[in-house]
């Protein structure tokens, strides 16, 4: 079917009518009295959990000192007890600047959050223009999915999706009158900054940068005539730069930070170390190992903080070796498939799963030929989470019934606890085996690229 033009239009207009759905239902949660602090009046507790409109950005307009627009870091500490004060936030330093810069015209949290959704929505249409020019219609997934309308602006995790997103269409695409022409050592040195930043953002697409670097090592797509983009002589030295442009876009975002406000940047890391597994976790962590998952065991406490990033990482290195695996048998890395994979692992096995992280999976419910059945189960597992979750918070705050033989709420939450991980099991094992839908086996024929000067 024809793609054009009016096609991804359509798919970012609809895009946007989503992330204004988005907003309208976060803003439920604003107004329309304010305290001296600015925060919204009457009933904001109960309101955020009773009527499902619970989101970070308006609730963290209190207590990280973004009301006082204090600027990140550079005056932050983390005190003894765990609280982060002086302007730090739990979050890398990009995020950390978005959170500020939202603020700065903001007076009380429905201004905020009104704010950080106009800084944040381009981000989310973008992704949606990456998509239509990488899958086609396949991006309806994402610009018209329920995860958009739930969590576009639950947190800010908008602009860390678009730069994994983005680093996959600069391989594919390219960018300039060159597009995809370029030498596929530039493009992967762009996608690598692109995933660095991302880190800087959130973390997590720091780690596609391996299956990008493997993707770089093997050479490449095949070309018809059977040679590679990547010539074997300068593959190493081309898989180096690929590294070494992520190590460099971090240490630079990073190093203005640590260097005048050391205390400040590294509390947002000594904040994540010690978080425990708790009610507000939603990981199988916490709801697997009930009772002693409580937070008051600290050696179950300790031994989730080492096997939670041991299992992190053995999922990580088995995707790779799966792709390895696919190199040798069908000759092209399947580095978009094995960074899905890792992602799968990363969500089951990381002590905290916050309901806004089906946003980092979507775009790979398009990027890859995964049936439908498989995104639709795993829709149906996060609605009954995103909303079960909130609606359980407030039956258990106000003393009403909240076992599972009490009602929907509790059910909803097993339902998506157990749900979702039992399809991120099923999608490691899907996601490795799929298609890309971007990708073919071979290109046209041409001279293998040298890498460049420089």
């Amino acid at each position: 079917m024809r793609f054009g033009r009016v096609a991804l239009a359509v798919v970012v207009l609809l895009c946007g009518l989503t992330l204004i759905a988005g907003y309208a239902n976060k803003a439920r949660c604003t107004g329309p009295d304010f305290d001296e602090w600015g925060r919204t009046q009457p009933d904001y507790k109960q309101r955020i959990d009773r009527d499902v409109c619970y989101s970070d950005i308006q609730h963290l307009w209190i207590g990280r000192d973004i009301d006082r627009h204090v600027f990140p870091y550079i005056h932050g500490r983390i005190t003894d007890d765990g609280q982060l004060v002086g302007g730090s936030v739990e979050y890398p330093v990009v995020t950390g600047l978005l959170i500020w810069a939202g603020a700065i015209f903001a007076s009380n949290d429905a201004q905020y959050l009104a704010y950080s959704a106009l800084l944040m929505a381009p981000f989310g249409l973008l992704t949606a223009y990456f998509l239509g020019r990488l899958s086609r219609w396949r991006a309806l997934a994402w610009a018209i999915g329920p995860p958009l309308v739930l969590y576009a602006f639950h947190n800010w995790d908008l602009p860390v999706v678009a730069c994994a997103v983005a680093a996959v269409y600069v391989i594919y695409r390219g960018w300039g009158r060159a597009g995809a022409e370029r030498p596929l050592v530039q493009r992967a040195t762009v996608a690598s900054v692109l995933l660095a930043v991302g880190f800087a953002f959130k973390v997590y697409p720091g780690a596609f940068v391996l299956p990008l670097l493997l993707y770089v090592l093997t050479g490449g797509r095949r070309r018809a005539d059977g040679t590679r983009e990547i010539a074997p002589p300068v593959r190493k030295l081309a898989a180096v730069r690929v590294v070494l442009a992520a190590v460099v876009t971090v240490v630079l975002v990073n190093l203005p930070f640590a260097l005048f406000g050391y205390q400040g940047w590294r509390a947002s890391f000594t904040f994540q170390q010690l978080r425990q597994v708790d009610i507000t976790t939603n990981s199988v962590w916490f709801w697997g190992f009930r009772p002693f998952s409580d937070p008051s065991n600290t050696a179950f406490q300790d031994a989730v903080g080492f096997w939670s990033p041991t299992l992190v990482l053995a999922s990580f290195a088995a995707a790779c070796l799966v792709g390895w695996w696919h190199y040798q048998r069908h000759g092209v890395y399947p580095w978009i498939q094995v960074s899905a994979a890792m992602l799968c692992g990363f969500l089951l096995f990381h002590k905290v799963h916050s309901p806004q992280y089906t946003l980092w999976l979507v775009p790979f419910f398009v990027l890859l030929r995964v049936r439908w059945g498989w995104v639709i189960a795993y829709y149906l597992a996060d609605l009954a989470m995103g909303i079960g979750i909130f609606r359980w918070y407030y039956a258990t705050a106000n003393g009403l019934p909240s076992s599972i033989y009490d009602g929907f709420a509790a059910q909803a939450v097993m339902i998506g606890v157990w749900g979702r991980a039992a399809l991120l099991v099923g999608l490691f094992v899907v996601f490795l085996a799929a298609r890309s839908t971007v990708d073919e086996d071979a290109i046209p024929s041409e001279r293998p690229q040298p890498l460049p000067a420089g």
